[in-house]
């Protein structure tokens, strides 16, 4: 299968790409490299650097003739996207567009789109929340991930395009950045490596559900073959505080200091979790890689090691 990843320069996109090489596909990359790296790039993969939101992005698909597409490409800082809303939704909703033009009028059979879970659901009633939980989006980039579902299922119902909806939870992993608001690990790692007194946000009492980043690649492969027309949660199921995530790093890095406790800032949710009983069922796929072990990865990573 001929698959395009976009955003496979970044965290997740090229970890993803790496895995359906491995899994005998051919992988086309596409990323702007504005928060990507041309060194997440793996080798066996072509690669074009430009943006989803371009002309040169949707004649690609002519030139290419992709058998389906993998869309990782967004912008994803909370802050930012209170910040700049029109930015946020030019890149995420209207480059989605793009991208499903590109889809039905060059016969790409299928789409796996990377979503939110946490972004969406806001703070939820019932946690973990599952996929039938109420869209209650706190930030722009949480609205703008709905309204891009939003026109995927709408693209199926005019197009007939397959679509598969993962609800990320919060990822980690090597390869995370480690700067701006995004990726609590990777940061956190960073500073501590560092010897530097990193800031806990809502005192390090929020709770994210954290999932390593190798059982998501493994996921995204999984939907290249099944879940036709779902939209699943991508998730461990249960919550972690950032103060747990702190205590393990500390362990880790051998950090002696204490951390900056400040109040949450505005957009971000104080409490997440999601279920992972649907993809379960339908990919067959659970988590396997605990958070301590992935954690110890991140920290080997950083070193170096």
């Amino acid at each position: 299968m001929k698959v395009l990843v976009t955003g496979g320069a970044g965290f997740i996109g090229s970890h993803a790409a790496d895995a359906m090489l491995e899994a005998g596909h051919q992988v086309v990359i596409v990323d702007d490299l504005s928060t990507g790296s041309r060194a997440n790039v793996n080798a066996a993969a072509a690669f074009y650097e430009m943006s989803i939101c371009s002309k040169e992005f949707f004649d690609l698909f002519a030139q290419e003739q992709f058998d389906a597409v993998a869309h990782f490409a967004a912008q994803m800082n909370v802050t930012l996207s209170l910040q700049e809303p029109i930015f946020d939704a030019t890149s995420n909703i209207l480059g989605t567009i793009n991208l499903l033009e590109g889809c039905v009028k060059h016969g790409v059979k299928r789409l796996v789109f990377a979503s939110t879970s946490g972004a969406i659901y806001g703070e939820p009633e019932r946690l973990p929340a599952p996929e039938t939980t109420p869209a209650a989006p706190l930030s722009h980039y949480g609205a703008s991930k709905y309204a891009c579902e939003q026109y995927i299922r709408l693209y199926r119902r005019l197009y007939g395009l397959t679509y598969v909806i993962l609800r990320f939870s919060n990822i980690f992993g090597p390869r995370q950045v480690a700067h701006g608001e995004c990726g609590v690990c990777a940061i956190l790692t960073e500073l501590m490596l560092h010897g530097k007194q990193p800031t806990l946000y809502g005192f390090g009492e929020p709770t994210r559900d954290y999932v390593y980043v190798g059982d998501v690649a493994r996921a995204v492969v999984l939907a290249l073959r099944a879940g036709d027309n779902e939209i699943m949660n991508l998730a461990s199921g249960k919550g972690t505080s950032v103060n747990e995530i702190f205590e393990a790093l500390k362990v880790a890095t051998g950090f002696t200091q204490t951390p900056l406790l400040k109040p949450l800032r505005t957009g971000e949710v104080m409490h997440i979790a999601a279920t992972n009983d649907k993809i379960a069922g339908v990919l067959g796929w659970k988590p396997e890689v605990s958070l301590q072990e992935g954690l110890h990865r991140v920290v080997n990573h950083m070193r170096g090691a």
